[in-house]
């Protein structure tokens, strides 16, 4: 039990001090040894939890779509049980695409998902599951859509919160506030225009 308690504290040092040196200095320009001396870990105990740093990346994935996951079913919940509205699901689900800590890091792991299997099948299987959510939120806003509407909808809606999620590099003007209220509404009123074969009233 202590072993195993002992083991879970490293994986979360190391990850922990992955997220820091891959997001500073990217994956391929960190060696090992850095990551061992900024996780308080020993370079074999590293390799004895993962395989290299390919697993490592493949692990933040997994955590990242556990979190990004559990948040999305968790909106759902609160939208059915009449907590919030359609309007405030969106502008939550902007606030969330525009809260990750590192942009950087971000890119690293998407262009390590084209070289990765592992990564890469983590990545899609989140996308999976994410636009089946977005689908939910967008039929709770127009239960009209048709399916080919609806299937529009999601690449819409994934597409706008990948790219408000990596927003920094355009030097917006306005607040991430201000941004996920505004956002939402204009989904909001882009699903609610349009009728069931998908097309603007």
């Amino acid at each position: 039990m202590v072993a195993m308690q002992h083991e879970t504290l490293g994986r979360e040092r190391i990850l922990v001090a992955a997220r820091a040196l891959f997001a500073e200095q990217g994956f391929h320009q960190t060696s090992m040894a850095e990551l061992a001396a900024l996780a308080k870990v020993s370079v074999g105990q590293i390799y004895r939890l993962f395989k290299g740093k390919e697993d490592i990346i493949a692990a933040i994935v997994d955590d990242d779509k556990r979190v990004r996951l559990d948040g999305m079913m968790a909106l759902c919940a609160r939208l059915k049980a009449g907590e919030i509205s359609i309007e405030e699901t969106f502008e939550q689900l902007v606030l969330s695409a525009m809260s990750q800590k590192s942009e950087a890091l971000s890119f690293d792991i998407l262009a390590e998902a084209f070289r990765n299997p592992v990564v890469g099948a983590t990545i899609t299987s989140l996308c999976v599951r994410y636009k089946m959510l977005l689908r939910e939120f967008a039929c709770m806003a127009n239960p009209a859509l048709s399916s080919e509407a609806l299937d529009g909808a999601e690449e819409m809606l994934l597409a706008c919160l990948f790219g408000l999620g990596h927003r920094s590099l355009s030097r917006p003007a306005l607040n991430a506030s201000s941004t996920a209220s505004h956002t939402a509404r204009i989904i909001l009123a882009g699903l609610q225009g349009a009728n069931g074969k998908g097309a603007a009233h």
